[in-house]
């Protein structure tokens, strides 16, 4: 694990906050009670991580008896504003009855292996940490997030969104959020922050392929399109490959997300477009991955995520993340000629 004199422990969430409130001004009532929540949570949250010497205690003392099997615990919060209110999966146990709980087990599972088996990380701390889901969060409540400690999945209404625990790269996104947090620790405003959502995205979208046995070329290259309810069906929250294309419609509006520096956002919604700028890096790593495959891609992301730091900027994350194209060019992990893509791809977005 990497050390750091304190972890920015965010209120990751899946769906933006200027989506929900596009929501909200068309009426929809699940988003004006999503919002509420999520505000309360980030509240409660930030009381939470008023001692963070405790919340560093609890985690060394994990690490002290971690080995090398990180645990899967499901909770399901029975419709409240709650975490962990009954536990109803642990590692090894048999499949329930409820599908929400068995998708979120199977699919932490399938990024926990990700990560060991494909980048050689043991859980998303490095050291073993369980991972921790609940399920059935609030009533129709149309989100997911990462708060520093554990996932949490809205179910969603059935027509905006449907469940987030069903969805293999919404699990992976947030669950990323834990290895960013325990790496770079990147601060979750601004350019640090659309640099966090980008890592997100990459590990979701790597994770999914994967799993699926796609190569770049035969993915989709979508972010949340397997969430969208009957009124958006067909849309999804982000396209990696071409960003600011992934939705326009009368609900959600058009799709802000910039594929060049040329249209940067520059405005203070979204934590200062943590999950609007973050299309720019997103295009970059569709481009080389295009050109050297996803996995050998999320190699040289995953190098540069563990050489990154808490306040680092798109400038920053391109001289890393050609150091790191260099560095696994010499040791062979990637093909000769990845650096130059990857200075390329930059170029091709104005960076």
């Amino acid at each position: 694990m990497t050390c750091h004199k304190h972890l920015n422990h965010c209120h990751c969430t899946f769906v933006p906050s200027f989506v929900l409130n596009n929501l909200a001004k068309k009426g929809v009532n699940s988003a004006q009670v999503s919002i509420h929540q999520s505000n309360a949570t980030r509240r409660k949250r930030k009381n939470k991580d008023v001692d963070m010497t405790t919340i560093l205690a609890d985690h060394s003392a994990q690490q002290m008896t971690a080995k090398g099997n990180a645990l899967r615990q499901i909770y399901d919060c029975k419709q409240e504003y709650e975490q962990r209110v009954a536990l109803v999966q642990e590692e090894g146990g048999p499949s329930l009855d409820d599908a929400d709980a068995n998708y979120a087990y199977e699919y932490a599972g399938v990024v926990r292996s990700y990560f060991e088996n494909v980048l050689n990380r043991d859980s998303i701390d490095n050291s073993g940490l369980d991972l921790i889901l609940n399920v059935h969060y609030g009533t129709n409540y149309l989100n997911a997030f990462w708060d520093g400690d554990e996932m949490t999945f809205g179910d969603g209404d059935n027509r905006i969104f449907t469940s987030f625990a069903k969805s293999l790269d919404v699990v992976a996104h947030e669950l990323a959020h834990g290895v960013t947090q325990f790496t770079a620790n990147l601060i979750y405003e601004r350019q640090p922050g659309a640099l966090n959502e980008h890592f997100s995205d990459v590990f979701g979208t790597a994770i999914k392929q994967h799993a699926l046995r796609q190569t770049a070329h035969e993915a989709d290259w979508l972010i949340g399109n397997d969430i969208m309810g009957p009124s958006l069906f067909g849309e999804s929250l982000r396209s990696m490959k071409e960003p600011g294309t992934a939705y326009d419609n009368d609900l959600l509006g058009t799709d802000p997300q910039p594929s060049h520096m040329d249209h940067y956002y520059d405005g203070s919604s979204d934590n200062y477009g943590v999950h609007i700028n973050s299309g720019i890096f997103n295009k970059v790593f569709y481009l080389v991955s295009m050109e050297i495959g996803t996995d050998k891609a999320t190699q040289i992301w995953y190098h540069a995520l563990q050489n990154l730091w808490e306040d680092a900027d798109f400038t920053d994350a391109v001289a890393v993340l050609v150091r790191s194209g260099q560095i696994l060019t010499k040791n062979k992990y990637v093909p000769l000629g990845t650096t130059q893509t990857i200075r390329s791809a930059f170029r091709e977005v104005g960076l």
